[in-house]
């Protein structure tokens, strides 16, 4: 039998969002899931990890899907018809000109780059970064705590997120071992691949020849995209020693934490607005 009555069509309110990695996805995958049209901007050569779980994938591949939200590579001509079909559109922004120009009514900074510089209030009716970096209430108009423990995911008005310690958070008592270093600067080329078994002393990739060792056992969670120029010193994968292949292919409980985080600050400040009105998505319909 036919509806009787459809609702009409509503334009959703766009958000932008620097930056397409692994914490950046569970945000943009929340908002997206939440009606949000999202738009998300990534490197030219991205240096994501958890590519699987990660929308930067599809500056290599064209389109990522994870978990049932996909997002399509497109220039900005294209933004309008990849939103209308109900995916994320990804460009390839390095500058954040395009990110700025979207007329968005929320822009997100999920670049993790833990420093102020990238967005700041002047930019959106809402500003929100993730992480050590910003200042609530002077450069962004609310953070996300990433730090793993008590306070994660909490959504912070005035102040700042817990500083960065340099050290990643541990998973089963492992933290800075579970990480893959590179041994020189160079170009990296994978030898395993994403949710392969490992154990301690196995080789994972090289670098310019040199060896990639897993200093840990478990399953290989992130890997960099072969190809990539990395620095002595870079972060160029890490191993998760609850040895889960599923969780190479989800997205983890951290993202999810602050995922929830992004998304309480964006609809606390919708309610709330002290800036501006809020636009809509530019010819984005949904139903």
């Amino acid at each position: 039998m036919a509806l009787a009555h459809r609702p009409a069509r509503t334009r959703a309110p766009l958000v932008g969002v620097r930056g397409a990695g692994d914490l950046a996805t569970g945000v943009i995958h929340r908002l997206h899931r939440a009606g949000f049209a999202v738009v998300a901007t990534e490197l030219p050569q991205p240096t994501v990890l958890r590519r699987p779980v990660a929308f930067a994938s599809a500056v290599w591949a064209g389109t990522a899907t994870v978990e049932g939200v996909t997002a399509v590579r497109v220039g900005p001509e294209g933004v309008a018809g990849a939103l209308a079909q109900g995916r994320v559109a990804l460009l390839v922004d390095p500058h954040g000109r395009q990110l700025r120009a979207l007329g968005a009514a929320v822009l997100i900074d999920a670049a993790m780059t833990k420093r102020a510089g990238g967005l700041d209030r002047d930019d959106a009716p809402v500003v929100i970064a993730l992480g050590p970096g910003c200042t609530a209430g002077q450069e962004v108009d609310a953070v996300i705590e990433t730090n793993r423990g008590h306070h994660l995911g909490r959504v912070i008005l005035e102040g700042a997120a817990e500083p960065d310690t340099g050290v990643p958070g541990p998973i089963d008592g492992h933290a800075a071992e579970r990480v893959l270093r590179a041994p020189c600067a160079g170009r990296f080329l994978g030898v395993r691949a994403i949710a392969d078994p490992v154990g301690a002393g196995t080789v994972v990739a090289t670098v310019e020849g040199a060896r990639v060792v897993a200093g840990i056992a478990g399953v290989l969670r992130g890997l960099l995209h072969d190809g990539c120029e990395v620095r002595a010193g870079m972060k160029v994968g890490d191993v998760d020693p609850r040895a889960e292949p599923s969780h190479c292919f989800t997205i983890s409980d951290k993202a999810r934490a602050v995922a929830g985080g992004a998304l309480e600050a964006v609809l606390l400040l919708r309610r709330q607005p002290t800036r501006g009105p809020w636009p809509v998505g530019r010819g984005v319909a949904r139903c």
